[in-house]
């Protein structure tokens, strides 16, 4: 029984307990798996009101439209080039290099022995957790999808690293459509609007100042981030 509208360019927020069925709605949209009923559907020209049911199109085109970043970042035993455009000879290196200046990672690259020629270890062994949620993040700048969906892609991230994730969101997310799963507020209190989900059910919908307003779950959720940040 869940139902929202996105509309193009907005980010929507997702919160809720662990459980609760937020990273399922992702999977829906990628179509990992699809719903036993009810509809997801997507807009596929330049007119937003012309909706396609996602089942009714391509894999291949669907998962084009949609970049995500999560948690675990799958990385091969290949050239950093190789990781970063799946194996897809035909992205040049300047356009590579200038998404990775744009990323602040510059100096990181000029570290490795080889450049993009580096051999990563399969798992990405020898990658911190931040610089592998970083190639993820290059991935999707370079494939350029219409929507991204961020899942918990800052949770394990030290507080220097986690703010160049947050300024690769905030350029991930401009001009595009986007769903961003968090338990830190920080990250989604720019959203558009939010959805606090609990057991598959939306229980608070609205943006940042209106929930703070409701006194809800996601109050609570803030004035317990802001005292632990005090702290």
């Amino acid at each position: 029984d869940i139902h929202f509208h996105l509309a193009p360019g907005e980010v929507l927020g997702l919160l809720g307990r662990t459980g609760s069925g937020k990273t399922t709605l992702t999977r829906l949209l990628f179509r990992l798996y699809d719903p036993q009923s009810g509809r997801i559907h997507l807009s596929t020209q330049k007119d937003a009101n012309y909706l396609t049911d996602i089942r009714q199109l391509p894999l291949s085109v669907l998962r084009n439209r949609i970049g995500m970043v999560t948690q675990s970042i799958e990385l091969f035993h290949a050239s950093v080039r190789d990781n970063l455009t799946f194996f897809d000879r035909s992205i040049p290196d300047q356009k590579i290099l200038e998404v990775i200046q744009m990323l602040g990672l510059s100096r990181w690259v000029a570290g490795l022995n080889s450049g993009l020629d580096t051999v990563l270890e399969s798992g990405g062994a020898g990658l911190s957790a931040g610089e592998a949620q970083l190639l993820a993040f290059i991935r999707i700048f370079l494939r350029d999808p219409g929507v991204v969906v961020l899942d918990e892609a800052s949770s394990r991230l030290d507080p220097a690293t986690e703010h160049q994730i947050e300024r690769a969101v905030d350029r991930l997310t401009e001009g595009r459509t986007a769903l961003v799963i968090a338990h830190r507020l920080s990250t989604i209190r720019e959203a558009d609007q939010v959805l606090v989900i609990d057991d598959g059910q939306i229980i608070e919908q609205g943006t940042h100042e209106q929930l703070l307003e409701a006194g809800g779950y996601y109050h609570n959720l803030y004035l317990s981030q802001f005292r632990q940040k005090a702290a």
